[in-house]
């Protein structure tokens, strides 16, 4: 890592018990036995954090607090990276979703930002949680390489706002669990490196 840089690894949660649906932040599901298979390995034996920051919802804190106990780093919780609530939604499977509000699904889809669930956190406001959360995390860490274990809408929000990405348009972005996005701030400001990978790259 070139000296002054500042690397940060995000990693999505396995899959929790109950599979597929919108848990937003009121519905916390632990990791199934399938969800911490994906999540070891896609780590590996990679070693080279110097820290790690969670999201505070099981699904993503018992396995970080689990990577620190074997790699000996510390883990710290950040309350800005719990995932977008989902309202109405939450505890639902899209498949159900889908068959009870066709049109309210296939609206949220088109614009996630006009078309929210009743009840739903503004992706505006989630958006800019999550870019201060990003923020602090890279001054407090400058120079070091940082792993953060979150969500999928909290690693498109940071996506859309390293890439400076309307958020109408985050949805459009696939992130499966456990997959790896690498961001890096150097003497140019922020660079996505990679996204959605199955595992740890190299530095």
């Amino acid at each position: 890592m070139p000296m002054g840089e500042t690397v940060v690894d995000m990693i999505r949660h396995g899959e929790p018990l109950g599979g597929r649906r919108y848990r937003g932040d009121g519905v916390d599901d632990p990791l199934s036995d399938t969800g911490w298979t994906q999540m070891w390995s896609s780590v590996g034996d990679f070693a080279g954090w110097d820290a790690i920051v969670t999201s505070p919802m099981q699904r993503c804190r018992a396995f970080a607090e689990a990577l620190g106990d074997r790699l000996q780093r510390p883990v710290s919780v950040e309350p800005r990276l719990r995932e977008v609530g989902m309202g109405e939604w939450e505890g639902r499977s899209p498949a159900e979703i889908m068959q009870s509000e066709p049109e309210a699904y296939a609206a949220f889809y088109r614009n996630p930002v006009t078309h929210r669930p009743p009840g739903c956190e503004p992706l505006d406001a989630f958006g800019r949680r999550v870019a201060e959360a990003f923020e602090t995390l890279l001054a407090e860490q400058a120079g070091s390489h940082l792993l953060i274990v979150a969500h999928a809408g909290v690693i498109r929000a940071t996506l859309g706002y390293v890439l400076r990405s309307d958020p109408a348009a985050w949805y459009r972005t696939r992130v499966d669990n456990a997959g790896v996005t690498r961001f890096r701030r150097g003497d140019y400001g922020n660079r996505l490196d990679f996204h959605n990978r199955t595992s740890i790259a190299p530095r």
